[in-house]
């Protein structure tokens, strides 16, 4: 697999398919069938350097050139990529109910994978995201009139992520970054961060600030702060709700 020029975390996870369906035979008791302690010196697999792993961004110009060019739902779309941090999963399963009525927050319960709807990853992903006024204007024009998935197929389907990522042109997980990296410059707390984006505690002091969560006018006047680090250009008057 190296020499077929396949990068080192990529081999390690081909590697654990053998791993997962041994581990996964088991006898009427629940025992393994055939437990292996597994050497990975031995069989040559490569370690995964995360410093050298390409985490691909976009940036303000960027943005705002895919946008102005992209149809109308799939420019909300990145939109709200950009400007929330959603993963695409749980943006393809948003709906117009899932806002609160100003639209300045969006409550994400669900998520799409493989055009069905599932719940999402793990339980720090059900969360509350705030969003900056320009994006919520943006958002609440387009979803006018509009019920089921918000980017949802004209026969009411969720959209493919893969059909997402074509009409985009590159991977929507740089969209993702693009907000961790406007949080960042903004000096936003860690906790903040960590709640918008989805990610688990990772000690008992952010155990014990969870309740941040609930103060919302902390939450907005952070958001009010941030911004959204790109204009939604293009996307005014009947482009935001046209047909595509």
């Amino acid at each position: 697999m190296a020499e077929g020029g396949l990068a080192p975390k990529t081999i390690v996870n081909c590697a654990q398919v053998p791993k997962m369906v041994l581990a996964s035979a088991v006898n009427a008791e629940g025992d393994q069938i055939y437990p292996r302690e597994w050497n990975h010196d031995f069989v040559g697999l490569p370690i995964v350097d995360k410093s050298k792993q390409p985490r691909p961004t976009v940036n303000e110009t960027e943005i705002a050139d895919i946008i102005s060019r992209a149809k109308s739902r799939i420019a909300v779309l990145l939109c709200l990529l950009a400007g929330s941090g959603l993963r695409i999963g749980g943006a393809l399963a948003v709906k117009a109910t899932d806002f609160s009525p100003d639209f300045r927050v969006i409550r994400v319960t669900r998520s799409i994978w493989r055009t069905r709807e599932q719940a999402p990853k793990t339980h720090a992903a059900v969360r509350e995201v705030d969003l900056a006024e320009p994006l919520a204007v943006l958002l609440r024009a387009y979803a006018g009139g509009r019920s089921g998935y918000l980017f949802g197929t004209k026969s009411g389907r969720p959209l493919a992520q893969r059909n997402a990522h074509r009409a985009a042109g590159r991977g929507l997980h740089q969209f993702r970054r693009f907000r961790t990296e406007t949080l960042r410059k903004a000096w936003v707390p860690e906790d903040l961060i960590g709640l918008w984006l989805g990610h688990a505690p990772k000690s008992v002091t952010d155990l014990y600030a969870g309740g941040l969560q609930n103060d919302r006018a902390w939450r907005r006047e952070w958001c009010e702060r941030v911004g959204l680090g790109f204009a939604p250009v293009g996307l005014s008057g009947g482009h935001t709700r046209s047909a595509d």
